[in-house]
């Protein structure tokens, strides 16, 4: 695994946030960036990790599994994140290596995830997962649901409620609409955090990849998943070792 190439591109990627977060009139340091690995291997995400990135993502529970015990028996510290669809009869093995889920889509999860976690002592921070676009292949609460689900979380004493999360809707060969929409999506999850924040509460927001992510701190992402831009320069073989 070329160190130096992930290194070069951890460091191309924190510039781009950092100038995006500046054009924003926000501080850098507030913006947390997840490396997502979801389409590498276990040799490449112990590489994202002696490079700095401390927060990494995984999208499936058994990648999660898999990844998290090699990086702790290599002796490397991360902290893990799960970004993808979960299932509840896969919730056990996701709560015991994540520290922050961001993609709790349904009350149901949310308490089946709060119950594990109890059962094992464990407090891992949650987003919502909010769906904002009528896309059949994303799951997510719609906003009309947030009120009952945001309640919900507040109320569980094992998990930790983080704030709201959402994708942009995927489009291809369209870059302005892609843009535009984008923009959309991240806009109104940002005013929704605002109006359904309670008293004194600091919900965050899960938006932005590794195409959008600029788009995503201008309009109030406190949090980045990026995966892709991490890997350019390295072939297929190369990511997957």
């Amino acid at each position: 695994m070329p160190q130096t190439t992930l290194e070069t591109n951890l460091a191309r990627i924190r510039a781009r946030i950092a100038e995006a977060a500046v054009q924003a009139g926000r501080r850098p340091q507030a913006i947390e960036l997840v490396a997502v690995t979801k389409s590498a291997g276990a040799e490449a995400a112990a590489g994202l990790a002696r490079a700095g990135a401390r927060d990494l993502g995984e999208s499936r529970a058994d990648e999660l599994e898999a990844k998290a015990l090699s990086l702790s028996g290599a002796g490397l510290d991360a902290r893990w994140h799960f970004v993808g669809h979960l299932q509840r009869n896969k919730a056990a093995r996701v709560v015991a290596h994540a520290a922050v889920i961001h993609s709790i889509d349904s009350v149901r999860l949310l308490e089946t995830v709060a119950r594990i976690a109890d059962d094992v002592g464990r407090s891992p921070q949650v987003f919502l997962q909010v769906k904002l676009h009528p896309e059949e292949t994303k799951s997510g609460l719609l906003p009309e649901a947030l009120p009952e689900a945001l309640a919900a979380a507040r109320a569980l004493r094992a998990v930790e409620l983080a704030g709201l999360m959402t994708i942009a809707p995927l489009v291809e060969g369209d870059p302005p609409r892609a843009a535009a929409l984008a923009r959309t999506v991240f806009t109104a999850l940002a005013r929704l955090r605002d109006e359904l924040s309670a008293e004194g509460e600091r919900l965050r927001l899960s938006m932005g990849m590794s195409d959008d992510f600029e788009l995503a701190i201008a309009a109030g992402s406190d949090c980045v998943r990026i995966g892709s831009a991490f890997f350019e320069g390295l072939s297929a073989q190369e990511v997957r070792a």
